[in-house]
């Protein structure tokens, strides 16, 4: 079912630049007079917060896999019922930083966990909600790495070994070659300038209404 709203997500592996690049969208859309609810995954909500904080903390008992992806979509529920429905309802724009193609990318592919499974999931906590538009900001894993780790210390998925980024990576770009008409890619390898061109250029050319000029 349609909603008043649109529903943008930005996706990306570490240090691809989302925040940075977050904050210019949210820019050009408010510059076009649409109310913008900027998010995150998973988060967004105070209850959807300690679930993030249950996920990024490392601990000294090893968490399932059937777990972390149980709790992705335990906070996702929340968040959906809190934040982005009655944003959407409402006629808001919502600007997520991450959603389901990242636990497709990071429970599927990195975790190798059934991607049916995770289908089904989808199914039972967003029904037919899906994002208008999906911006991923692709970088080599060791470059985006390196940004993140000079940044901060490593969560729980930032100390995981390249591998498991390599598998993320070539998860999320099957899924841009299998939505194009959803899924832009963005080049993030190139300076902040071109990165943020390819941005608005791909914003005006997939929210026509909005940025026909």
């Amino acid at each position: 079912m349609r909603t008043p709203g649109r529903f943008i997500t930005v996706e990306g592996t570490e240090g691809v630049g989302k925040s940075t690049n977050i904050a210019f969208v949210k820019q050009l859309l408010e510059s076009k007079g649409v109310e913008v609810v900027l998010t995150r995954e998973p988060g967004g909500t105070p209850l959807a917060e300690e679930i993030r904080e249950l996920l990024l903390t490392q601990r000294q008992e090893k968490m399932s896999e059937d777990t972390e992806l149980l709790l992705m979509f335990a906070a996702r529920a929340q968040h959906l019922a809190e934040v982005v429905r009655p944003a959407l309802e409402r006629g808001a724009w919502v600007l997520c930083d991450r959603f389901t193609d990242a636990t497709f990318a990071y429970q599927g592919g990195g975790r190798g966990l059934n991607e049916d499974t995770i289908s089904s999931l989808e199914s039972l906590v967003q029904k037919t909600l899906r994002p208008d538009l999906t911006l991923l900001l692709d970088l080599p894993v060791e470059v985006g790495l390196a940004r993140a780790s000079a940044r901060s210390e490593p969560d729980r998925f930032e100390s995981e070994k390249v591998s498991f980024f390599e598998r993320i990576r070539g998860s999320y770009l099957q899924r841009a070659e299998a939505e194009p008409e959803r899924i832009a890619v963005i080049d993030a390898s190139q300076s902040l300038p071109d990165v943020q061109d390819q941005i608005h250029s791909t914003l005006k050319l997939r929210l026509k209404e909005l940025f026909s000029e």
